[in-house]
């Protein structure tokens, strides 16, 4: 691949910006109940300048949701630099999904549970987010801040509630969201893992 074919890939300053103003829309009402048409509309720019960024309104959703959880992924890798303890750092990442998925409506929620697509890219991020939060544990054993006993099997029981989460099982059994959810776990790993010195 060429230098110029790579930068004609990256996208127009105003391409950003629409994405942004789409993930904005698409967080407050979801994005099913829209048509091309609609979004142009709503954006005031033209179909083809939405064609641009994806060949159809599923392929839009997708890329939206996606560029979400990508923002997301990103402020919470910002969010924990630069913190040494492994309780911090499992806490304040845990609280950074908390609040980043607090920006997302239910609508929003129940549109990428019910396709398929964008269901796919959510729990992308979630395996993603389990594996980290795996790392933290074990760093957090080696450090002596949380117990070494279990923490490996508790890391595997977070990354199935985490999908539980995804798939909207625990939220639908417990009646939360899924930021409620997250800050829950939070609250249940710390609590259960933690060593008595750091929790004295």
């Amino acid at each position: 691949m060429t230098e110029s074919k790579t930068r004609r890939r990256q996208p127009t300053a105003r391409q950003r910006a629409l994405l942004s103003e789409l993930e904005a829309l698409f967080l407050a009402e979801g994005f099913s109940q829209f048509t091309l048409d609609d979004l142009a509309a709503r954006l005031r720019c033209s179909k083809s300048t939405l064609y641009a960024l994806a060949p159809s309104k599923e392929q839009l959703a997708v890329k939206v949701v996606t560029h979400f959880f990508k923002g997301a992924a990103e402020l919470l890798e910002e969010r924990i630099a630069g913190i040494d303890d492994a309780r911090k750092i499992l806490g304040e990442y845990l609280a950074g999904i908390s609040e980043y998925l607090n920006r997302a409506s239910a609508a929003f929620m129940t549109d990428i549970a019910e396709f398929a697509p964008a269901r796919d890219a959510y729990q992308l991020n979630s395996r993603a987010a389990a594996q980290r939060i795996r790392s933290f544990i074990d760093r957090g054993v080696t450090d002596g801040v949380f117990r070494e006993v279990h923490a490996r099997l508790i890391a595997e029981m977070a990354g199935l509630i985490i999908e539980g989460i995804q798939t909207g099982v625990v939220g639908q059994r417990a009646g939360v969201t899924d930021a409620e959810a997250f800050t829950a776990l939070s609250e249940l790993l710390l609590g259960g893992i933690a060593t008595k010195n750091v929790l004295s």
